[in-house]
């Protein structure tokens, strides 16, 4: 029974979400910008997933709606994961869904990953004034028992794609964080250097080059499919701070994630300026 993501789900919301190793240190939390800054009901942001020459799959990622509640808001995002029909040996579809408050962290989160007997199922429901998270298991008929577990939370966890807009909130600021987040059901941190550092990068969805700031972190652990070590990002150098390019090490090496197609109200990848112009 595996209700772990497959190669193709751990690069792409690894490099900014799913990745928790204890780095020795409590917990540091930097205060994220306002969520209206950068999360826009209706977004949409397409990723392609390679190694070397090779195109495995793409990940959906979107912003479906925010709704009101008493003490604030919450945005619901969802990101679906699937392998190209393309690639043997490989079937991989995934889902995520996850509420994320205002304040930028997890609410609620769960991933589906189907099988062979159908979706196995992983749900995170957190309680943060009784200081627990309500972990549910539910596998496919014939796949195992369900497992229900409470884990202890002092203070606001990621996970999934909350950290992923966390990640967002700071791109273009220049600190060191870690970060708690529940990965695989456990507790945890991620690590992440904020550089302040302007650049540029290239891909294939536009023909110039984008304005990015670029961030990396360090996940100092050996995990599934042999992810470990060193990975890195660049998002947009504009207020809507889209993730464009991100590089991570998996068993089969360095696995690229790039931003392929965009639906997001007034924007497109801001183009770099030279240092002369």
């Amino acid at each position: 029974m595996n209700f772990r993501p497959s190669t193709i789900a751990i690069p792409v919301l690894g490099i900014l979400s799913l990745f928790a190793p204890s780095f020795g240190q409590a917990p540091a939390i930097a205060p994220p910008g306002p969520a209206d800054g950068f999360i826009s009901v209706g977004e949409e942001l397409i990723y392609n997933v390679s190694y070397s020459s090779v195109n495995l799959g793409q990940v959906r990622i979107r912003i479906l709606k925010k709704m009101d509640r008493e003490g604030g808001s919450v945005y619901v995002g969802q990101a679906n994961i699937d392998s190209y029909r393309t690639i043997p040996f490989v079937d991989v579809h995934a889902i995520y869904d996850n509420l994320i408050d205002a304040t930028i962290h997890s609410e609620w989160f769960q991933s589906r990953l189907k099988g062979d007997n159908g979706w196995d199922t992983v749900t995170y429901s957190y309680d943060y004034p009784k200081n627990f998270l309500f972990v549910a298991t539910r596998p496919a008929p014939g796949d195992g028992p369900n497992i229900d577990d409470t884990l202890n939370v002092e203070s606001f966890y990621q996970d999934g794609l909350s950290l992923f807009f966390y990640a967002r909130s700071q791109a273009r600021n220049k600190l060191n964080i870690t970060v708690p987040t529940v990965v695989n059901e456990k507790k945890g941190t991620t690590a992440f250097e904020f550089l302040g550092e302007q650049t540029d990068v290239e891909i294939d969805a536009v023909d110039y080059p984008v304005d990015v700031v670029h961030f990396r972190g360090r996940a100092g652990f050996v995990g599934i499919y042999g992810l470990t070590g060193d990975f890195e990002g660049w998002f947009s150098n504009d207020d809507a701070r889209v993730p464009i390019l991100a590089k991570m090490e998996v068993l089969i090496g360095s696995v690229r994630i790039e931003l392929m197609k965009w639906n997001r109200a007034g924007w497109k990848p801001p183009a770099h300026r030279g240092d002369d112009d």
